[in-house]
């Protein structure tokens, strides 16, 4: 059999061949930060498994010459050299082969090589800081989902662990970092030789190094694991925050998954150049500086809960992906999805007033807007090849992912839940596990038939609409696969109903895994008065799901949200349900801003954020199709919004929370991009003030992006001034989170000329290639196709300077607002020639949305009692 095989048998596969298994590596890595090269040898512990000729393993952009390749079988006192060493860059790997079979058992595996410490924010890569008024490069890895292969020649898919020996050689000035902590440093003038403790066994792409001039904060947890912040030169004092959820955290998940953190150390560190917003090295955590740091003076209440929601995803993964790790990147949702869902249990438990579970739905929102298209794809998506990973870090693995987790515990029970997840730790510490592994241990923690409920979220995409209805005393219930082009799929799901009549006080809970049930409410009924009934299904919102009331229900609900009787998760329940309906034309415009109005009383923060967004993207399609309206509709929403903001002003009150602070900034900024003359004279005001003195308290950082906003409401082609002046702002700050405020403000214009201006303003050598996805997202509603036509103009160099995530953020980000056929027709005919297989899925989804849109707009349109309800809306205050 191996005197049959040839290295072409082993090109263009999804996985590596196994017969081969690597136990150790012994790396080490010379950086030359000056000229952006390295070079490393690699000793790999290996174990032959079965007769082969070949050794293949994962290798890309490196140098690797035949004569610094050998196997030495454990024993023989011969190493044996490759007849043939052959690179394929196509499938990244690496084809060594050898005249004679390779002996079974271990050996050793000694490669040579050389790389380029490149720019691209993936692999081995250098990222720019400045020290004392000079530009320095940093060497950064940055192996997720797989790029250690960048780094290192590896077998680099998850299901290879193995132990770490890293050793680096580097500039005796600068400080150098990994997994584990240093055992020895020997100076040798101008270099240093860093050894690093023996990592336990792990997966490739954990493996972390990094080279450069810190700054650190420490502390200990109650059980002795040092912790330590690094930030560049100067900025330690902002990684106190960082620092203090981390202690925490460590502590709360060592109790929860009731294993204790395996390392002695954990390392987090801000760099400035970042393409994700961090990412679960062990050991050595990496963030996007905006992730990690927390400036007390100049950083906003939504800075400070960005971290700590960041801080604790990061550290779960320490046992959620680290610890135990997923078989192959089918199962990424378990590490994302659960992460994601574990930060919001931590932020919780750290910062109760914060409400993060009702701020949680703002996740299943965006896990519901994806997956709500034909071109979204199932939880576990069976992955091919390499270009396809990048793509499913999106909203399906993370924010469904961490919804339907979410659903499942609300199931079980907490108690429950968190018994069996520990259970599940436990037994596959150090090892990997499938998502049927974590089925199996929840099933058998609770006695439920987990494997059954859950397999019809996991392996199938979408989800359902349960439709109710009332006839002869009875709730009829039907479920239907929800698409937001209005067309019915074929999926069906196994449902947890939770329902309610008219108080929270008695409950009822089911699974509905049929197309129609009827359901009676004889033991639920509790209603003094007709006037009081009211039915809300999926009760807080815990369950993946949305539901659709007959006319009837809705307007029950509607009263109930004006009389405040539901509690604030449904309230936004409500109103997300009637969004998504009405968009996908199942409901009418006019309905659903009726029902916007009866939140005319709301209180609770993220309630009030999600009418704000959703009363903005309406005013944005409005503007399409009917333009004439625009105005009217434009003043009910002022109307509307302008109480909220007198009550809280543009200036703190003494004592007051975490909530109002971010309240006050969505009210503010929507109100400027509304038009609103009042907040844009004051926000002018306030801003010419901190534009001369920056410590000025007129200017706090909560309200700081609203002003920014406010001011380019006044900039046109003829007078930019205002431009000029954020441009002054970006220049002058060193704090990562001000320049993304005024990156996110500078195309808020409505002149496209200076849209324009402001889009070409990404590719300048001043916005860090990471940051271009926040002007992006900043463009003003009138001015989505002067970015589309920028982004054709551009995209032969976004092209080239853009990979990754990056790369699908800039399609997306521009394709997606569109809302006309023939913006979806040109957008099909510009990607026909220009698209690759790494963004193949994101330019569909997102061409699907611009037909969506151009759909909605038509119906839209032919709402006859549209204009007069628009009318009556706006006189009505």
């Amino acid at each position: 059999m191996a005197a049959e095989q040839t290295a072409e048998q082993f090109k263009g596969q999804a996985r590596l061949p196994g017969f081969a298994t690597p136990r150790r590596y012994d790396l080490r890595l010379t950086p030359d930060l000056a000229a952006c090269a390295f070079a490393g040898e690699v000793a790999v512990g290996l174990e032959v498994t079965a007769p082969t000729r070949f050794l293949v393993l994962n290798a890309a952009e490196l140098d690797v010459a035949p004569e610094g390749v050998s196997f030495a079988p454990q024993g023989s006192g011969q190493a044996l050299q490759p007849v043939e060493v052959t690179n394929v860059p196509e499938d990244e790997i690496l084809i060594i082969c050898f005249n004679e079979v390779l002996p079974l058992g271990e050996g050793t595996l000694n490669i040579a090589f050389k790389g380029t410490l490149n720019d691209k924010m993936h692999g081995f890569y250098r990222s720019v800081y400045e020290l004392n008024g000079e530009k320095k490069n940093m060497a950064v890895t940055q192996f997720e989902s797989a790029d250690a292969r960048r780094c290192f020649p590896c077998w680099d898919e998850p299901a290879f662990k193995a132990i770490f020996k890293i050793t680096l050689e580097v500039p005796s000035e600068t400080v150098a970092l990994s997994n584990m902590p240093v055992i020895e440093e020997k100076v040798n003038g101008s270099t240093k030789t860093v050894y690093f403790q023996e990592t336990p066994i792990m997966s490739t792409y954990l493996v972390a190094v990094i080279v450069g001039i810190f700054d650190y904060v420490e502390d200990f947890t109650t059980d002795g694991t040092r912790v330590r912040v690094y930030t560049q030169v100067g900025k330690s004092a902002q990684g106190k925050f960082a620092l203090e959820v981390a202690l925490k955290t460590l502590v709360l998940f060592k109790e929860y998954f009731a294993v204790p953190y395996p390392l002695p150390k954990m390392d987090m560190i801000a760099i400035p150049d970042f393409a994700a917003g961090a990412m679960e090295n062990y050991g050595l955590v990496t963030y996007r500086e905006t992730a990690l740091l927390f400036d007390e003076k100049h950083s906003a209440a939504a800075n400070k809960q960005r971290v700590a929601v960041v801080v604790a995803h990061e550290l779960a993964h320490q046992w959620f992906g680290n610890l135990v790790t997923m078989e192959w990147w089918t199962h990424l949702w378990l590490n994302e999805g659960f992460a994601t869902w574990v930060s919001y249990l931590a932020a919780d438990q750290f910062f109760p007033e914060w409400n993060v579970w009702t701020q949680f739905l703002e996740e299943s929102t965006t896990g519901f807007q994806l997956d709500a298209l034909a071109g979204s794809h199932p939880i576990e998506v069976d992955i091919n090849h390499v270009d396809q990973i990048d793509e499913i870090f999106d909203a399906i693995s993370y924010r469904k992912g961490a919804s339907v987790i979410r659903m499942l515990q609300s199931y079980l029970g907490a108690e429950v839940f968190q018994k069996s997840l520990a259970a599940y730790i436990k037994k596959f510490a150090y090892s990997n596990a499938k998502t049927e592994d974590l089925w199996a241990a929840l099933e058998e923690g609770s006695g439920e038939p987990v494997r059954t409920l859950m397999h019809s979220w996991t392996k199938q995409q979408g989800y359902p609409v349960v439709s109710v209805k009332l006839k002869d005393g009875k709730l009829h219930l039907e479920q239907t696969q929800f698409l937001s082009s209005g067309s019915t799929g074929v999926g069906q799901w196994v449902v947890p109903i939770t329902l309610c009549c008219c108080s929270y006080s008695r409950q009822e809970k089911f699974l509905f895994n049929g197309k129609e049930e009827d359901f009676g409410l004889c033991g639920l009924m509790e209603c003094k008065k007709k006037d009081d009934f009211w039915i809300k299904l999926n009760v807080n919102q815990t369950s993946f799901y949305r539901v659709s009331y007959d006319e009837e229900l809705a307007s029950r609900l509607r009263y109930a949200i004006e009389t405040n009787k539901l509690s604030a998760a449904d309230r936004y329940g409500v109103l997300d349900d009637a969004y998504a309906l009405c968009m996908a034309g199942k409901q009418k415009l006019v309905s659903l801003l009726h029902l916007i109005a009866a939140y005319k009383d709301e209180t609770e923060y993220t309630v009030l954020a999600h009418v704000i967004t959703t009363s903005l993207n309406i005013a944005e399609m409005m503007a399409v199709a009917a333009p004439e309206e625009l105005g009217k509709l434009k003043k009910f929403l002022i109307d509307f919004l302008e109480p909220f903001a007198q009550k809280l002003g543009w200036d703190a009150k003494s004592g007051e929370g975490h909530l109002n602070a971010l309240l006050r900034g969505t009210l503010l900024t929507a109100l400027a991009e509304l038009g609103h003359e009042a907040t844009i004279n004051e926000a002018v005001r306030r801003f010419n003030v901190y534009l001369e003195d920056r410590e000025t308290p007129l200017l706090p950082p909560d309200v700081r992006k609203s002003a920014y906003v406010a001011l380019m409401q006044t900039v046109n082609k003829s007078n930019k001034t205002g431009y000029e002046s954020l441009l002054r702002i970006y220049r002058e700050t060193d704090l990562s989170q001000e320049k993304v405020r005024v990156l996110g403000s500078l195309a808020s214009c409505p002149d496209p000329v200076v849209v324009r201006e402001a889009l070409d303003f990404i590719l300048s050598h001043e916005v860090r290639n990471q940051d271009a996805i926040f002007l992006l997202r900043g463009v003003s509603s009138g001015a989505h196709e002067v970015a589309w036509q920028w982004l054709k103009d551009n995209w032969d160099y976004i092209l080239g300077a853009y990979s990754g995530t990056l790369l699908t953020y800039f399609v997306n980000i521009t394709v997606s607002p569109l809302a006309t056929d023939e913006k979806g027709d040109e957008a099909e005919e510009f990607f026909k020639s220009r698209t690759k297989a790494s963004i193949a899925r994101t330019v569909k989804q997102s061409i699907e949305r611009v037909r969506i849109n151009a759909q909605w707009v038509k119906s839209i349109k032919a709402e006859a009692d549209l204009a007069n309800v628009v009318k009556a809306l706006a006189h009505k205050n």
